[in-house]
């Protein structure tokens, strides 16, 4: 795995994301995952900040370890990463407001996009099924 735990500052980080807009939902997003996860905020490769850490290995044999939940403040948009948007409770989603999903991600433009009370439920459901599917 070319991403792992870096010993990077995330303040540092995050104090230099551009634009300033995107450096305050970074900021926000970072304290609403500390306070929802109860997990410090930790660099994972130079760009994702992740809460948490989970072992796995898949039935190929294939192990490693992950963050829970993280996220990105990229450029142009906030990645919100989960464990599989296919786990999340149905009907939640569409509840989250203007996102764009993938596999195990959830693209945001600005926080006030989005209902954070029902994104607290999408981490916490995320975090729920993850914790089953891999047990530490």
């Amino acid at each position: 795995m070319k991403t792992n735990p870096e010993s990077v500052s995330v303040a540092d980080f995050l104090a230099a994301v551009e634009p300033p807009n995107r450096r305050a939902d970074g900021l926000a997003l970072c304290e609403f995952m500390n306070r929802v996860t109860g997990e410090a905020p930790v660099m994972w490769g130079p760009s994702i900040i992740g809460f948490g850490k989970y072992h796995y290995t898949y039935d190929s044999g294939r192990s490693g370890e992950w963050f829970r939940i993280g996220f990105s403040p990229r450029k142009a948009k906030m990645v919100v990463y989960i464990y599989s948007v296919e786990a999340v409770e149905p009907g939640l989603l569409s509840a989250l407001g203007k996102v764009k999903l993938g596999k195990g991600c959830i693209d945001v433009a600005k926080l006030t996009d989005i209902d954070l009370g029902v994104l607290e439920k999408v981490i916490t459901g995320s975090m729920t099924t993850l914790a089953k599917r891999f047990p530490d």
